[in-house]
């Protein structure tokens, strides 16, 4: 298989570099590298702060084939605005309505059963729950107010003169609900060891941790396609053909 060779420039931004080559989140994600809140940090800089060998990571980077779009996700610098905002609809903000309930439940159970065993996970509830609010409330405004003006506007084939600096506020508070959310996956990482299960877990304990893993895996790539692609490009107004 071939893979990729062409130079990567360590000055570029870790969020650009998956913009690129989207399948290099896979990449980040095992290496903790964050490539979407945390996505204009250069990977230079993100690789410092992780205490990771830039010329490993690099290398690394290299051997990723440069393979075609195979899944939404992959293709998303590539979609429209208007395929796009449909695509973080249909695929991300579904499933957070199908496994936000189903998670909750089970946060719920293990830390009522489990919590006498260990302290830490008696928090995870509160955590969670407040996880649940702002990602709702997230959803609800993205769906009522700002989607649906892109979506006009990518109708029309462009921004009209003077509305982009209409987004920047709703784009801003987007953001940093962004990194709210964010901040309260890594707090219930924290609390369980990086979702790993103790020896004596039982199976809604793993399967909890299984859940918050895959959770944090969408939510990386959900915000990414935000915040790395559909807003820049409403920002600047430009349309992808």
């Amino acid at each position: 298989m071939n893979t990729t060779r062409t130079t990567i420039d360590p000055d570029t931004t870790v969020g650009e570099l998956v913009v690129q080559q989207p399948n290099r989140s896979r990449l980040f994600e095992q290496l903790g590298l964050d490539y979407c809140c945390g996505g204009r940090k250069p990977l230079r800089q993100a690789c410092a702060e992780k205490g990771l060998d830039l010329d490993d990571v690099l290398r690394r980077l290299a051997e990723i084939p440069a393979s075609p779009p195979r899944t939404s996700h992959e293709a998303a610098p590539r979609m429209s605005v208007q395929d796009l905002v449909n695509h973080i609809v249909s695929e991300h903000h579904e499933y957070l309505r199908r496994e936000m309930p189903r998670l909750h439940q089970m946060v719920l159970k293990v830390a009522r059963v489990h919590g006498p065993e260990d302290a830490r996970l008696a928090r995870l509830p509160e955590i969670f729950e407040n996880l649940k609010v702002e990602l709702e409330s997230h959803m609800a405004k993205e769906e009522q107010v700002l989607f649906p003006a892109l979506s006009e506007w990518a109708a029309q084939g462009r921004i009209p003169q003077g509305d982009t600096s209409t987004l920047q506020a709703p784009i801003r508070v987007m953001v940093m609900e962004h990194e709210e959310a964010a901040r309260l996956l890594e707090e219930m990482k924290r609390l369980t060891d990086g979702f790993t299960p103790p020896d004596w877990a039982c199976n809604t304990y793993r399967a909890m941790l299984d859940g918050l893993r895959e959770l944090e895996a969408d939510l990386h790539q959900h915000v990414h396609e935000e915040n790395n692609i559909l807003f820049p490009r409403a920002l600047t107004g430009a349309q992808q053909a």
